[in-house]
């Protein structure tokens, strides 16, 4: 399985996120109990597996594609097997005009395609010509959605029906869009997970996020 790039965010209200990839998912709880005067509790809600340290800092974890079946058992086996069942995930990344659209298991690229529209830069000119040329910029993101929904509906959805997922990442608006097309209504339904934090859809870009899909994100904040 691919590892997930390490990323780390501030989140609101105070703490950090940060993403762990499945192999080292053990690691970093048993370093979280170390740091946090042992652990003491370990619970899950289905979506998330909460851990709450001796000192009063709590972790919790975002379940990838959930909810997963505890069963009785220790919710962080749970977890791992949960990860290791989840099979072909779809990806699709959209901003900017460009797209590029996949196909992925345990983190590796199978199958992609990547593409990319001309989109008319911003002008400092006022009245008409802007006008104009707002207008024309946004026929041509509209001609780029397109696209990308004809590029998705050839790639994903014949395959709909095997698919566990969808990764989604780039620009909101674009993806909304894109989604909506009537062609790719068999794609809906399917559980998602959004990287917003991208740069202009490429093949290693996708091939960074593919790696990406399996992390789990742990939101971290100290005692209360």
């Amino acid at each position: 399985m691919a590892r997930a790039v390490s990323k780390r965010r501030t989140v609101a209200g105070g703490g950090v996120a940060v993403e762990v990839a499945p192999d080292r998912l053990v690691g970093w709880v048993n370093r979280f109990g170390v740091r946090n005067e042992g652990l003491l509790s370990v619970t899950s809600g289905g979506d998330t597996v909460t851990l709450i340290g001796g000192d009063g800092t709590v972790a919790v974890l975002a379940v990838p594609f959930g909810p997963m079946a505890a069963d009785g058992r220790e919710p962080l086996e749970a977890l791992l097997d949960h990860l290791a069942r989840i099979g072909c995930l779809g990806i699709v990344l959209v901003r900017g005009g460009a797209h590029s659209v996949g196909v992925a298991r345990a983190g590796l690229v199978l199958s992609s395609s990547t593409d990319r529209a001309h989109l008319q830069g911003r002008t400092a000119a006022g009245g008409w010509s802007q006008q104009r040329f707002a207008r024309r910029r946004e026929n041509q993101r509209s001609a780029s959605y397109d696209s990308a929904a004809a590029t998705t509906a050839r790639i994903l959805t014949p395959i709909a029906a095997s698919l566990h997922g969808l990764v989604l990442g780039g620009d909101r608006r674009g993806l909304t869009d894109v989604l909506a097309d009537p062609r790719l209504a068999a794609l809906r339904g399917l559980p998602a997970r959004m990287f917003a934090d991208i740069a202009e859809p490429r093949r290693s870009v996708l091939e960074e996020i593919a790696a990406r899909s399996l992390s789990v994100e742990i939101t971290v904040r100290g005692p209360q």
